[in-house]
């Protein structure tokens, strides 16, 4: 039997440069993986299945990522063969955090491993990106600057780690909603990062410089269908958070601190106003495999 530790992501970034010929928007963006994980167990059996427990409760029909990711890899790889999967939840839903991505990663990873199939880490993040945007960062994980819609990755070296609290709330939204409602021409210059500043700050491990250079130019757009994830961002920053934002397309909003200590007492005050509330920090994989 396989043990994995799927884990959540956070946009340092998010910057949208344009609206490609193929409808979708040409982006650019810093994301990194965290601490808050799913865990996936796998073992061998006749047909493909999947189980769920944990909070939140995910569907599970043809549409679960996790069992996409599954037929995507087996119908690649030419096998048929089957695996009994249990998924225990731990990542917000709709929350802009890659909880289904991650998930769906995880699937790949462990797949790969428990079918024999031996597959490159490159091939994994082809098959990902038939199922969802988020997928092939996923599979890679650690501190990437991802380009066109999340797929084009080059690997960055983080000397650090950050500490976060992140908080959902309100329910989720769609990113497919979300982007049809974008126009990038009047996207809001207060929101837009300075990913060159953002990204030598992570390298060098400055969290007040990268405070100031973070920026999400989805999150007016959000903030406008969901007001709630203004107010949070700002009973975030009331808590010490050097920086709060949204992540992805929302609508988890994170704060960032200096220290440990710092990241606990905030959640010690936000969980007096808010359920759906983790402390967190950042990580160098996405998927690991337990011995």
């Amino acid at each position: 039997m396989l043990r994995l530790r799927a884990r959540a992501k956070i946009n340092w970034t998010l910057d949208v440069l344009g609206k490609r010929p193929d409808g979708y928007h040409e982006l650019d963006m810093l994301l990194q993986s965290v601490t808050l994980q799913d865990t996936l167990t796998m073992e061998p059996a006749a047909k493909l299945s999947l189980e769920m427990r944990g909070w939140p409760r995910v569907r599970v029909d043809e549409r679960n990522l996790v069992l996409r990711a599954a037929r995507a890899l087996g119908e690649a790889a030419g096998t048929a063969l089957g695996a009994r999967i249990t998924l225990e939840k731990r990542i917000p839903v709709g929350a802009g955090m890659g909880g289904g991505s991650a998930d769906a990663a995880a699937a790949l990873v462990g797949l790969n491993k428990l079918w024999g199939l031996h597959l490159a880490e490159s091939e994994l993040e082809r098959i990902g990106l038939s199922v969802g945007a988020d997928v092939p960062f996923c599979v890679r994980g650690g501190l990437q600057r991802a380009g066109g819609v999340g797929e084009v990755l080059r690997p960055l070296e983080a000397p650090r780690a950050f500490f976060l609290v992140a908080v959902q709330p309100c329910r989720g939204l769609s990113t497919k909603d979300m982007f049809a409602t974008l126009h990038a021409d009047a996207l809001d210059p207060a929101h837009r990062p300075d990913n060159g500043a953002a990204m030598a700050a992570l390298q060098t491990g400055n969290v007040r410089a990268l405070a100031q250079a973070m920026g999400n130019v989805m999150e007016p757009v959000a903030s406008a269908l969901r007001p709630e994830i203004g107010e949070c961002a700002a009973r975030i920053a009331a808590t010490g958070a050097l920086r709060a934002q949204m992540t992805g397309s929302g609508s988890a909003v994170f704060g960032v601190y200096a220290t440990a200590r710092d990241a606990r007492i905030a959640l010690g005050a936000l969980r007096t106003a808010y359920r759906a509330a983790w402390v967190m920090s950042t990580a160098k994989q996405g998927v690991t495999i337990e011995p």
